[in-house]
C-alpha cells in the first residue's frame, strides 16, 4: 500500500507540475516512445535472467505491493509458537518427541494453531527441517547453527535476485529513453522541410521519450527495486530471530532464555518488550499434553 501511494504521489507531483506551468498534456501521450522503452526493456530482463529468476521478479513485485514484512505482532506471534514448542518438547522429554510434529506440521496439536506459520511454507521449512535435525539427533548445536546460517545465506541470494534484475531496468530506462529520443531526432530531421508546427511536434516527441526513461528509471523501477530488497532483508532477519531461539533451545538453554535470546535479535524499531511478550505467552500459549499431542495426529492419520 505505501509503496502504491508513493508511486502515486511521484506522478501527482511531476504531471501537477507540468500543469501547472500549462503544459499540453496531449504532447506527452507518444505511444510510439512509450513501445520504444517498454518493450525494450521487457526484452532485456528476458535476455538477462532465467525463467525461474522472472517469475520471482513477478512474484517479489506483488510482494512489495502487499508487503509482508514482519511487524512487532508477528515476531510476538513466533515467540510463542516457539515456547510452545520448547516447552512441549522439555514436558515431553526431549526433542524426540517432535518428530510427528515437524513431519506433518498440519496436524500438529502445536503448528495447526499458527496458520500464518503453515501458510509461509519458506519459514515452515526452514523451522521443521531444522527441528527434524535435532529429532533425529543427526547433528550438534554448532553444526545446527551453521547449517542454519547457510540455509539462510542461500535464501538471501535467492530473493535477491529478483531485486538485483529490477535494479539493473532501472539503470537501462535512461538509456532506453536516449534510444527512443534519438529515433525521434532521426524522424524529425526527415522533416526537416516541413512546416515549423510540424517539426516542434516531433521534437517534442522525441524528449517525451528521454522523460519517460528518466521518470520510469528513477520514480517507478528503481524505488520499487529497493523496496524489494528492503522486504528481502526483513524475511532474512525474521528467519534469524528463529534461527538464534532455535540454537540457543538445542545449547540447552530454558524455553523463557531461548526465546529472550530471540526477542533481543529483533530489529528494534518492532521488537517487543519483554512484558509484552511475557503477557502473550501467559494469555495465548497453550502447551498440549503429551498424549492430547499424540492423540491429534493419530486422528489426523
Amino acid at each position: 500500500m505505501l509503496a502504491g501511494f508513493g508511486i502515486l504521489i511521484v506522478f501527482a507531483a511531476v504531471f501537477g507540475g507540468y500543469l501547472l506551468e500549462k503544459g499540453n498534456p496531449w504532447v506527452l501521450l507518444q505511444p510510439a516512445e512509450l513501445l520504444i522503452i517498454v518493450g525494450a526493456g521487457a526484452g532485456i530482463v528476458m535476455a538477462a535472467n532465467s525463467a525461474a529468476t522472472i517469475r520471482r521478479m513477478a512474484r517479489g513485485i506483488r510482494t512489495v505491493f502487499r508487503p509482508r514484512a514482519p511487524d512487532s505482532a508477528a515476531f510476538l506471534r513466533c515467540l510463542r509458537m516457539l515456547y510452545e514448542v520448547f516447552v512441549y518438547a522439555q514436558r515431553a522429554g526431549g526433542v524426540m518427541q517432535l518428530e510427528t510434529d515437524v513431519e506433518d506440521p498440519e496436524r500438529s496439536a502445536i503448528f495447526s494453531r499458527h496458520p500464518a506459520f503453515l501458510r509461509d511454507p519458506g519459514t515452515r521449512a526452514f523451522v521443521c527441517d531444522s527441528l527434524r535435525m535435532l529429532v533425529i539427533g543427526a547433528t550438534a548445536p554448532h553444526e545446527l547453527d551453521e547449517m542454519m546460517v547457510l540455509d539462510i545465506d542461500v535464501q538471501r541470494r535467492a530473493r535477491h535476485e529478483p531485486a538485483s534484475a529490477l535494479h539493473a531496468v532501472a539503470d537501462a530506462l535512461p538509456g532506453l529513453g536516449i534510444v527512443a529520443a534519438v529515433l525521434g531526432v532521426v524522424i524529425t530531421m526527415e522533416s526537416i522541410g516541413g512546416s515549423p508546427e510540424t517539426i516542434g511536434q516531433k521534437v517534442a516527441a522525441a524528449l517525451v521519450g528521454t522523460f519517460l526513461g528518466i521518470l520510469l528509471c528513477y520514480g517507478v523501477v528503481g524505488p520499487l527495486a529497493a523496496r524489494l530488497e528492503n522486504l528481502n532483508e526483513a524475511e532474512a532477519q525474521f528467519h534469524e530471530v528463529l534461527r538464534i531461539a532455535i540454537v540457543a533451545f538445542a545449547r540447552g538453554a530454558s524455553p523463557i532464555v531461548a526465546i529472550e535470546y530471540a526477542r533481543r535479535s529483533i530489529p528494534p524499531e518492532v521488537r517487543p518488550s519483554f512484558p509484552e511478550m511475557e503477557k502473550t505467552i501467559k494469555r495465548d500459549a497453550k502447551i498440549p499434553a503429551v498424549k492430547e499431542a499424540a492423540d491429534a495426529v493419530g486422528a489426523g492419520a
